[in-house]
């Protein structure tokens, strides 16, 4: 594939962007949403009822409801059709794990199967292992799960001792070793793990529950996610067949560095999905609940929340469809096969860590709104606020913790343009010659829909390469070591990412359905943007303080202060334009 052929993962830092080039939520076809569909009312008809049972791990409650999810081809997305599978796209795919959210426990026990689960044996298992695993896994008669995390090696996976050893005949490996906080460990029948040949090469391997030498440790009792099952694996001289290598040996490092970028970008569709229903529900509350006379939604700090709610929700989703159209477009370049899949993911894998990032925080302050909006009662274990408050907290330490994809996204980023992948570094050379010139002043001018918008966004990226420009001069090779500006380079990329999707999916709505139809998603592009360059502005200061002081200083901050500078938006009204259409229409709408 030529460079010409696909946008580069990262280059939205250097690359203008039109409504066309980028896949929405709105681009979905009705057979995508019918399938969504079909998801939506399994979890309304078959988990939401049972949530009791499941909180409570009721025995064999999560084998029968994978079971009914296979029968409903649910688990299947991501199986080529030749193993029992649909073989849909990844945009199909993260439709299907947003919509199955809304029971935490539940969600987590489905994203693990059919994400990090099953997708080790689609993209590197051999044709035996392919035959004998992922029909069960499609059908839901097999559970997966993945065994990476040990005590002693947390973010730090490369560092497990788990150690495989093949046998004097040849035939097995003898593995031993401890996997910590697995999900699904305590019902899964199958298992993805990693374990270092003799000690030295980090290498997949996959196996049976009844593994010779493989037990199950007691279930965590965790703060949320009571209902999935989360144990430590335990390999005491297990056997395991020498045929079920997965990939190559030594090379372990690129199936879970590649799995773990489509868990993310999953992730965020699943914390999208949550966000949505924590949406609904607290609206739904708020229409009905009355204090001082008056219903909830008509206190303006609470239509404030509800609006609020919905801007991050909407930006968020904007970036999951972006960042699975981009994979789908260059998968479509290839061969069709798991290797272009996979090549596609991990292109994209700046993306797929900004959007595991921006949704898991996005989750989190909506149920945090919501308990608040539903006041004493939203602590109370009886309504749905309380259970999805605990339940959120894991997406921030899932996939990665965030920390660690914060440092991931700098550090990406500076590789591709190292290699001259994106031109990152002609783009910080050209910027810093236009701040020493005259600066321009039509930011007030009369403009179209959403133009002072996409010129926010185009000084969002412009703040990103300033900083990594003044950081990387200043410190060098020896940048990888300043974590607390390289988490602040990684914020200001994500804000330039979120505002850019956001903005880019209200123009194309709006071209289909008009202004006046689309008021609601543009209040919500504008919210977005005034957030992101505010929380950009701040990020961008502490970064420069921490990296240069005194009359430098002063000088980079009066650099900064051209790219911030704006008519603020009313946000008030913003918030308000969300909040009436929300009270009109008694849901949540776009």
């Amino acid at each position: 594939m030529s460079d010409t052929t696909y946008t580069r993962g990262g280059a939205f830092l250097v690359q203008d962007a039109a409504p066309d080039d980028v896949f929405t939520p709105e681009d979905l076809t009705s057979e995508q949403l019918q399938f969504a569909k079909t998801a939506r009312d399994f979890v309304e008809n078959e988990v939401l009822p049972r949530s009791d049972e499941i909180e409570a791990k009721a025995e064999g409650i999560l084998p029968e409801l994978f079971r009914k999810a296979g029968e409903l081809g649910l688990l299947m997305a991501d199986v080529p059709e030749a193993y029992g599978g649909l073989g849909l796209d990844k945009a199909s795919s993260a439709l299907v794990t947003q919509s199955m959210s809304g029971q935490g426990s539940f969600a987590v026990a489905f994203g693990a199967h059919v994400g990090i689960g099953t997708l080790p044996l689609v993209y590197y298992g051999t044709e035996e292992l392919k035959q004998k695993y992922l029909p069960g896994l499609a059908d839901g008669t097999k559970i997966g799960c993945y065994c990476l995390t040990e005590p002693s090696a947390g973010s730090d996976a490369l560092a497990g001792r788990t150690k495989a050893v093949l046998s004097d005949d040849g035939k097995h490996y003898v593995v031993n070793g401890t996997k910590q906080f697995i999900t699904n460990g305590g019902v899964a029948s199958v298992f993805t793990l990693f374990a270092k040949v003799d000690g030295e090469q980090f290498t997949g391997f996959v196996c049976d529950r009844d593994t010779p030498g493989l037990s199950i440790g007691p279930e965590e009792h965790k703060m949320g996610i009571h209902g999935s099952s989360t144990t430590t694996v335990i390999f005491e001289d297990a056997r395991i067949p020498a045929e079920n290598v997965l990939g190559e040996i030594g090379k372990g490092h690129k199936i879970a560095f590649n799995i773990l970028n489509v868990g993310r970008f999953k992730l965020g569709a699943a914390a999208t999905g949550g966000a949505w229903r924590a949406l609904d529900e607290a609206l739904a509350y708020a229409l009905e609940r009355k204090q001082f006379g008056k219903r909830l939604v008509e206190f303006g700090l609470i239509r404030e929340k509800l609006a609020e709610m919905y801007a991050r929700t909407y930006a968020a989703e904007a970036m999951v469809y972006r960042t699975v159209g981009l994979i789908d477009q260059l998968t479509a370049t290839g061969d069709h096969g798991p290797e272009a899949a996979l090549a596609s993911i991990e292109e994209y894998s700046v993306e797929c860590a900004m959007v595991k990032v921006f949704g898991s925080e996005v989750l989190d302050y909506v149920v945090d709104e919501a308990v608040q909006i539903y006041g004493g009662y939203g602590y109370c274990a009886e309504y749905p606020a309380e259970r999805h408050y605990r339940d959120s907290r894991i997406n921030r330490i899932f996939e990665g913790t965030n920390e660690i994809n914060r440092m991931l996204v700098p550090g990406m980023l500076l590789r591709k343009a190292t290699k001259g992948e994106i031109p990152l570094f002609q783009a910080a050379k050209a910027l810093q010659e236009e701040l020493m010139g005259i600066p321009s002043l039509d930011m007030d001018a009369d403009l179209g829909l959403l133009d002072a918008e996409k010129k926010l966004v185009a000084n969002l990226k412009k703040i990103c390469l300033f900083v990594a420009g003044v950081a990387a001069q200043k410190y060098g090779a020896k940048l990888a070591d300043q974590q607390a500006v390289l988490a602040r380079l990684a914020d200001l990329a994500m804000h330039a990412y979120a505002a850019e999707s956001a903005v880019l999916r209200v123009l194309k709505d709006v071209t289909r359905r008009g202004e006046d139809a689309a008021a609601v998603p543009v209040a919500a592009a504008r919210l977005t943007c005034e957030r992101a360059v505010t929380e950009a502005e701040a990020a961008a200061r502490e970064a420069l303080a921490a990296v240069e002081a005194g009359d430098t200083l002063s000088t980079l901050l009066a650099a900064l202060r051209r790219l911030t500078r704006r008519t603020p938006a009313n946000a008030v009204a913003l918030r308000d334009t969300i909040a009436a259409r929300f009270v009109e229409m008694e849901r949540v709408v776009s």
